[in-house]
């Protein structure tokens, strides 16, 4: 079987390049085409050595590792060494899936054409072949980053929520909201953004269905008994959102919260209930923002 150098050079030369661009999408680098292409002949000229066993020194997994740091270096440019751990251990991740879908696809195409010499597998095989191996395997890569990353983001944004307000106890899905920084302007206390609809069995009906004529401070709807035993404990909370710059809730201390994400749970009893007489979100997903603070 005749093997041309041109041929090695070229076809690591390509997988190199598809490599490294894939590593910079996942990891949303900046990708500068000259620096990769760099990268991608240092690692060809590699393969190249190593397959006309010049130097049998670069057998060594010792230098291979110091090559790839050099690759990743030359490519990327990290500042510092967790990026340029992050970057390399994704480098290598990207390299086993791509070497697996090109050589799977290869042996199932021409699987007589393929031999090993001083670690490399080289053949006879087209350079399409290898090619359509690095497309699958970069289709997969994004693809799967692409699923995880959805759901782990999904998953970080919400958890579960306990409430006790007047002895009764509310359970909902909260989403969490980093830019939920609502404190109490005179205690500094935190404030959960709850929907009223959950808060029917824990404060009466008669304050949740006039929320904004108790904001604008009118009691008429109000009977005299429930008054006298909210009045004191209600507090207005001063907020600013998208197209409501200068907006109030009203307020009130509840006895604890209990957050539960997959990680822990947190119990506090120093937080305000902020009752919001609309819906959160369309289709229902969660029924109260929370701060990080509170997590």
């Amino acid at each position: 079987m005749t093997i041309y150098i041109d041929v090695v050079l070229l076809e690591n030369l390509i997988m190199n390049y598809i490599i490294l661009f894939t590593t910079g999408l996942v990891m949303k680098i900046k990708i500068k085409h000259i620096r990769l292409i760099l990268a991608s002949l240092i690692g060809a000229i590699y393969s190249v050595v190593a397959y006309a066993g010049i130097l049998k020194a670069y057998s060594s997994i010792i230098l291979k590792f110091i090559l790839s740091i050099i690759i990743v270096f030359v490519a990327y440019n990290p500042q510092n060494a967790k990026k340029l751990c992050k970057t390399l251990l994704l480098f290598y991740l990207t390299s086993f899936v791509f070497g697996g879908a090109a050589f799977a696809l290869i042996y199932i195409v021409r699987p007589q054409d393929i031999i090993m010499k001083n670690g490399l597998f080289l053949g006879t095989y087209p350079l399409k072949t290898v090619m359509l191996g690095a497309v699958i395997a970069f289709a997969v890569i994004i693809t799967a980053f692409s699923v995880v990353k959805s759901k782990i983001s999904k998953k970080a944004l919400f958890c579960e929520l306990e409430i006790k307000v007047n002895g009764k106890i509310v359970k909902t899905k909260a989403m969490i909201d980093t830019g939920n920084l609502l404190k109490d302007p005179f205690t500094n206390t935190p404030v959960v953004v709850v929907e009223s609809s959950l808060l029917y069995e824990c404060i009466p009906k008669e304050i949740l269905y006039n929320l904004e004529d108790i904001i604008g401070g009118d009691f008429e709807k109000v009977p005299n008994n429930i008054k006298e035993k909210y009045m004191s404990r209600l507090k207005l909370i001063p907020f600013s959102s998208l197209g409501k710059q200068n907006g109030m809730l009203l307020g009130i201390k509840a006895e604890y919260i209990n957050v539960k994400t997959d990680e822990q749970e947190n119990k506090n009893t120093n937080v305000i209930i902020g009752i919001y007489d609309k819906s959160l979100t369309k289709r229902g997903e969660y029924g109260a923002l929370i701060g990080v603070d509170l997590i």
